[in-house]
Formats: structure tokens, sequence, C-alpha cells
């Protein structure tokens, strides 16, 4: 028999508390004035909080393409893909190579940890739970029912923190000091660094992070603490970033030596990130001739793969590689390699084609 209730009677975390007491296998699926969410348990383990398939707002690809995961290339061909197969995501990414098992693992927890933290501030509402109603897919993921809501309570602790800090989103944060050399900076922490620049506010600056919200945040507040980065001012809503550059001042007097260091140090950052990106090109080992390098066998995947999405769309391959830009498959410099040259030829009316490259 089903269980069913009001939001009001029994909170979202009392309810999954008891099926994980119980070890029980389902679906629990909550709405709230027009909004739903669905957690799959196995044997009292929270093992998915999406349908499967590939729902309109499927909530693992949002948040892939949130943290910058996927591009819209692959959002777009994930989408034809799946209209074409009735594939679940999950196999889609494993299957297809987006991601491999482990990474998949990893945003799993941290989508589902996101989905927690919003349920658990749902006051009103309905549930019902089916027992009937179970996970198909191999699950990648078993997370306690405790051990996930000690997180989510944890996390809202940490959130109240973060609104003590920084009360007001359209505050702008900027480079105050860099940490010592010695001190190890996670990937995300040293992307942070590249965006913030003295001129972004903290909405702006969580909306090009390659993090979640409440990840950037979380990020942000670490920073903040060490002495690295500092509130430097407020932009209202609407209103555009100051430009790029030192300003001169209204009125007469000193500058302040933050925002003079804040300046070069941001300046300095972005031609750091920009020359190891160019380096990353530059500096990789040549590849004997006519033998693509890494790089080269990368971009020769991603091609092929657009190949093959144009190619189901309208059931030719396109006449020339551009097309593929003009379909928006692929960006115009996907389509162009430092050192090669990507050679395309359609043949048999579209339904075959080859494709190399050579090096210049």
């Amino acid at each position: 028999m089903a269980l069913q209730g009001n939001l009001r009677d029994f909170s979202a975390t009392e309810i999954l508390q008891l099926l994980g007491s119980q070890r029980k296998t389902g679906c629990l699926m909550l709405e709230q004035s027009g909004r739903t969410m669905t957690v799959y348990v196995l044997e009292g383990r929270v093992v998915s909080t999406r349908t499967p398939g590939l729902a309109k707002d499927d909530p693992l690809l949002g948040f892939l393409c949130t943290v910058h995961r996927l591009s819209d290339e692959q959002y777009r061909g994930i989408q034809t893909i799946q209209r074409e197969s009735g594939r679940d995501l999950e196999d889609l990414l494993l299957n297809g190579r987006y991601l491999e098992a482990e990474e998949l693992a990893g945003y799993l927890e941290r989508q589902i940890l996101d989905d927690m933290m919003a349920l658990a501030r749902w006051e009103d509402g309905t549930y019902r739970f089916d027992p009937q109603r179970r996970w198909t897919q191999p699950p990648l993921v078993r997370l306690s029912v405790e051990g996930v809501l000690m997180e989510v309570a944890r996390r809202a602790d940490e959130r109240r923190r973060f609104l003590a800090t920084f009360p007001d989103e359209h505050r702008i944060l900027g480079v105050r000091d860099l940490p010592d050399p010695d001190v190890e900076l996670s990937e995300e922490e040293r992307e942070l660094f590249g965006i913030v620049d003295g001129r972004h506010t903290l909405a702006e600056i969580a909306g090009a992070a390659p993090l979640s919200e409440y990840e950037t945040y979380e990020a942000l507040q670490s920073m903040v603490e060490a002495g690295w980065l500092e509130v430097t001012g407020h932009r209202p809503p609407g209103t555009a970033p100051a430009p790029k550059g030192p300003v001169l001042a209204a009125t007469a007097g000193p500058t302040r030596p933050s925002w003079q260091r804040e300046l070069v140090t941001a300046a300095l950052l972005v031609l750091g990130i920009a020359l190891l990106r160019v380096g990353a090109h530059v500096l990789a080992p040549p590849a004997p001739a006519g033998t693509p390098n890494v790089f080269a066998a990368a971009r020769l995947r991603d091609v092929r793969m657009a190949l093959d999405l144009y190619h189901r769309e309208h059931g030719a391959y396109p006449p020339r590689l551009e097309d593929l830009a003009d379909a928006r498959w692929l960006a115009p410099d996907r389509l162009r390699l430092r050192g090669y040259e990507i050679l395309y030829r359609s043949h048999d009316a579209g339904a075959a084609y080859d494709l190399r490259v050579e090096a210049r």
C-alpha cells in the first residue's frame, strides 16, 4: 500500500528518515505549487532524484550544464540521441564517453545533494511513496539517507554564515591578496581567482563559476576568511560593470593601495591563465609526421560526433565542415587546430565521408 500525505503533517526530512530506517525500496514523489520532485531509494539508500529517461527539466543534465561540464553542442547532441533511442541520460553519458563512471558518480552525488537541500526547505505540499516504482538503471550511487540529511543540515548552517558575509548578492568582490606559494588550491578555487576581478557582483560570479550556487558561495566564503578576497563595492541590479582598467577618481586624493594591488593582481592572473592556455598547445610534444597528437585526436573525435549528429537530423553528412558551425553543432573555432589542417570530403550523396588531419 502506498504511503501518502501532506508535508505540513510530516516533513520531507521525517519521511526520508522513515524510508531509510526501514530500508525501503521505491520512489518518493513530492509536489508543491506545481513543482515536482522524485527521490528513488534502494534498500533505504538514495540512488537518484531524477526520473529515468531524459525529462525536459532533468536535474542531472541541468547540473552538468551549470557546472560547465557539458557544452551547448554536447547538450544538444544528447537530446537528439535520446529522442531517437529513448535511452536514459546516465546510459548516454557513459556509453557516449562524455564521462567515465567514477566521474559521473561524483556529479550525481553533488546533484542529489543540491536537490535534497531544496527539498528540505519545502514546508508544504503533498507526498506519495510507491514501492512498485523502482529505479531501473544500475545505480551509480547509493547514499545513506542519514548521511545525506546530515550534510543537508550542515549546508543549511553554512548558508546562514554565507548570508552574514554576503548579505547582498549585488556586492562586488575583488582580490585582496594572493595565497602563499605553498598553499594548495583546489581546481575550483583557481578558477574562481580567474573570475573575481573587482568588477563583477556575487550573483555574476556565481553564474560564471563552474560550480553550483552553494559550492560557489562555500568556496568564496573560505577565500574571504583566508584573506584572499574582499568585498570592494556594490552595483545595483541592471547596471553594467565598470570598464576594465583604472578609473580616475572624481576628487583629489590618494588611491587606496588595496585597489592598486587588486588591479595588478587581476591583470597578472588573467595574463597567467592566457599564457597557460597557449602553452598547452605550443609546448605540446610534437607527434611523428602524419600522426595527430592528443589535442588533434580529441578535436577529430568532437568533429566526428558532430558529423554523426548532423547526419541524424538531416539524413546526410554536410557538404562542408563549415555547415556544422552554421547549424550550431560545433563552434567555428572547433574546426581549426593549431599546427594541423582538418581535411574533410563528403561523398556518395552525403551517405559517407572521409575525415583526417595533416600536419602543416
